[in-house]
């Protein structure tokens, strides 16, 4: 479980970098954000894969393939195309009031299963972790006004509840697909994954770059020099340490890791702006990692069994 959890923690600390590189490239639109850092982690997955690429096909069948393309596509293209669209016509703060429920949508899935931990157990776990993101959010919201058009930012909390629905499915999909194909190791999972997101984020770059403004050639250079940083760290590694956490924790401790994404963005965001977090954030950061460890302690404890 420490292993599981450190991988947790990990993946939380590079996936908290997806945040702060729009920010660093403002003149850049998400869409083309999102193609280029997925088209990147295409070519890493190609180049990592090539050696051992016939011995690991030959154990894929057509099951495998349909659920890699449907992962690809609910974990990275559509959540990160729904995520993009929330922030710019809803704002920032109301998309991640709403995407930050993402660990007890999957707690809750989790609970359903036979041998989890109780729903009454984990209530006082995920009660703190919503705690810690409504404090986030309220702090967002003194800052955050989104769209001024009521429709757009209608449609923009319903991308953002598309987006939690969208990665909630993909994280417990690809959990059972772990526990169901032991014999690929997280990170080749991983890497499949991203040969698949990258053969679908073709489709993605041609409306992403067609007609776009114009950057001079350094802009350009930074542009895909943070989109192919984001997509090593991030998506390679991130995604292989997330594939590590899934496959040692079970689903209901592995959906509270998702809350260290949140931490982490938080953190690089401080170092960002340069400032001190407020005492809300902090009480928000002791919030979501008070329910962590108060989830983890609940998977800790040795069960009886009726024999015993």
């Amino acid at each position: 479980m420490v292993r599981g959890i450190a991988s947790g923690v990990a993946a939380g600390a590079v996936w908290g970098l997806v945040f702060l590189a729009p920010q660093v490239l403002g003149d850049f639109s998400p869409f083309q954000l999102s193609a280029a850092r997925y088209l990147a982690y295409g070519a890493v997955a190609v180049l990592l894969l090539a050696p051992r690429w016939r011995g690991l096909v030959s154990r894929l069948g057509r099951a495998e393939w349909i659920s890699l393309i449907r992962l690809s596509l609910l974990g990275n293209i559509l959540y990160y195309i729904l995520l993009a669209t929330a922030v710019q016509w809803a704002g920032g703060a109301s998309a991640s009031l709403i995407v930050g429920l993402l660990p007890v949508v999957v707690t809750l899935v989790a609970s359903r299963e036979a041998g989890a931990v109780s729903m009454r157990a984990l209530a006082p776990s995920m009660l703190l972790c919503l705690a810690g993101v409504g404090l986030v959010a309220y702090e967002a919201f003194r800052l955050d006004t989104g769209h001024g058009d009521p429709i757009f930012r209608m449609l923009g909390l319903a991308c953002a509840v598309g987006a939690l629905g969208s990665w909630s499915v993909y994280s417990v999909d690809n959990a059972r697909w772990l526990a169901r194909r032991a014999d690929i190791s997280s990170y080749d999972w991983s890497l499949l994954t991203g040969l698949v997101t990258g053969a679908l984020a073709l489709l993605l770059a041609v409306p992403a770059f067609w007609g776009g403004s114009g950057h001079a050639p350094a802009e350009w250079a930074k542009f895909w020099g943070v989109a192919a940083g984001v997509a090593i760290l991030a998506s390679v590694v991130g995604n292989g340490l997330w594939n590590q956490a899934s496959r040692l924790l079970p689903l209901t401790l592995g959906g509270q890791m998702i809350v260290f994404e949140t931490l982490f963005a938080l953190f690089y965001g401080f170092l960002w702006s340069q400032r001190w977090p407020t005492v809300l954030e902090v009480l928000a950061i002791v919030c979501l990692v008070a329910g962590v460890l108060w989830c983890a302690s609940l998977h800790r404890t040795p069960r009886v069994s009726p024999a015993e």
